[in-house]
């Protein structure tokens, strides 16, 4: 789940009306937003200290004193991490070619629609995220990752491992199958480690945020001249992985006809630069991922079934985190430290009841989400602890009703805290209305501190009735002196 308000968008653009404009869209959409009129302005306040640290930079192509080129050459070296969305009314292919090559993450022609813009930012910043970053992307990996290095203890984390480890040790392609946010990248880094390509080049491409046009430039190259605005020679993703591993992630996105040169590549172990007079012979070790089901794809006619063949050598499905929720703590408190850490903060333990509610979430963005989550409760938590309270974002989601959080304000703080009361058991079954009263009844009970009339009255029953359920339910025993004098 992206916590918007926490990302903070620098538009770059020299007309007033445009900036107000595009600031406009994207507050509505729940992010913040600070503008520069120039160049150098934007420069001076990425670089400053003080004030909030753009997440992403939407960026005007034509601007007097330094354009949109000068200010990506200036900033690239120093940000290589930052996404640089580049608009402007001059949308030929050779504009197009110019500034992806400068560096910039999309492209978007004038006059934008705030859906185009909108999707755009939001697009550019989940690439961002990806290897499970924090949301603001401060954080990278560094050095190898093993598989030692992946947090897990649960059955399904193990098999997992096991199968990947086997899959390393020999030089056939890999698929990686799992939901977005499951750490597919940070197994294909660990299988390169633990595979007899370790010291060779690691280069992973995320197929899905290629614009279409220039998929086959970026993965096979192309010579110089090849097509209007190739002005050098570029090797291609393939040449740069020679001799080392290449990852394809999202390869279910690539467009059909770049599939086909795919499917050469690896059964030939050669390239077709575009515009190249002759193949160029690579040496690669192929892991691809998915989020999606690539047999489905093929049945819609979006993915080759031969392609497909030669991709699933050897899959490796990767659990979502709500099929080993007992590794969640585990997890939890490792980003909890590290962010602590990263941030100069000190460390917040995890509270019970909090850890019972991060347990009994979902988790649709799965690790990546739980990692984003912990890093808004560390920087904003006051408390000693993180507590219910510091995850207002998993509180208030309704998650297919697979999980309910009853909350009950806190008289002495006037602060909402929350009990979650699940609503499906672990095997994903609804639970029995019997059990689900008892969770509620118990639930009153402390929270009306056994007034009994009172307790009634919220529940739409009679005191008599209540009387019986609490001793039919064995809970009057946790509560000895029932007060059913006081309303």
């Amino acid at each position: 789940m992206t916590i918007k308000q926490d990302q903070v968008v620098l538009v770059v653009d020299d007309e007033a009306m445009q900036r107000e404009i595009v600031q406009a869209v994207l507050e509505a959409a729940g992010y913040t937003v600070v503008g520069a009129a120039s160049g150098p302005e934007a420069l001076m306040r990425l670089r400053a200290p003080e004030g909030p640290t753009p997440d992403l930079v939407l960026l005007d192509l034509m601007m007097p004193e330094m354009d949109g080129y000068g200010v990506l050459r200036e900033l690239r070296p120093k940000y290589p991490a930052l996404p640089v969305i580049v608009l402007t009314a001059e949308s030929s292919l050779d504009t197009v070619v110019r500034v992806m090559r400068a560096g910039a993450t999309d492209f978007i022609a004038k006059p934008a629609s705030a859906e185009r813009l909108t999707l755009a930012v939001e697009n550019a910043l989940k690439m961002n995220a990806v290897t499970g970053e924090i949301a603001r992307g401060r954080r990278k990996w560094k050095g190898r990752i093993t598989f030692d290095d992946l947090l897990g203890e649960s059955e399904a984390m193990r098999r997992a491992v096991d199968l990947a480890r086997k899959g390393a040790a020999a030089n056939i392609p890999i698929l990686i199958e799992g939901e977005s946010g499951v750490g597919k990248e940070m197994f294909a880094r660990a299988i390169q480690a633990e595979s007899d390509r370790a010291d060779k080049p690691f280069v992973a491409v995320n197929c899905g945020a290629i614009p279409e046009n220039l998929v086959e430039s970026i993965l096979f190259g192309h010579e110089k001249g090849a097509f209007t605005g190739a002005t050098e020679r570029h090797e291609g993703k393939f040449v740069e992985a020679n001799g080392g591993t290449l990852f394809l992630d999202e390869v279910g996105e690539l467009p059909l006809d770049i599939q086909v040169k795919l499917l050469r590549a690896i059964q030939e172990g050669e390239v077709d630069p575009v515009g190249g007079r002759k193949p160029v012979k690579v040496d690669i070790r192929l892991i691809s991922a998915t989020n999606k089901t690539l047999l489905e794809r093929v049945k819609e006619g979006m993915f080759r079934e031969d392609l497909l063949y030669r991709l699933n050598v050897f899959p490796v499905p990767l659990p979502p985190l709500r099929q080993r929720r007992e590794d969640i703590p585990l997890l939890a408190d490792h980003f909890a430290r590290m962010v602590a850490n990263a941030e100069g903060r000190p460390h917040r333990p995890i509270s019970g009841q909090a850890m019972e509610l991060l347990q009994s979430y979902d988790w649709p963005g799965n690790v990546r989400q739980l990692e984003n989550a912990i890093f808004r409760a560390v920087i904003l938590a006051d408390g000693d602890t993180l507590d219910v309270e510091d995850f207002p974002q998993i509180l208030n989601a309704s998650s297919k009703a697979e999980d309910y959080v009853v909350k009950t304000p806190d008289p002495s703080t006037n602060r909402v805290t929350g009990a979650p009361i699940a609503i499906f058991d672990e095997e994903g079954e609804i639970r029995p209305l019997h059990d689900l009263e008892a969770d509620i009844i118990r639930l009153a009970l402390k929270h009306y501190d056994g007034r009994m009339s009172e307790i009634a009255r919220r529940l739409g029953i009679g005191r008599s009735t209540l009387y019986r359920k609490v001793a039919e339910l064995g809970l009057d025993e946790g509560y000895p002196k029932i007060v059913s004098n006081r309303v």
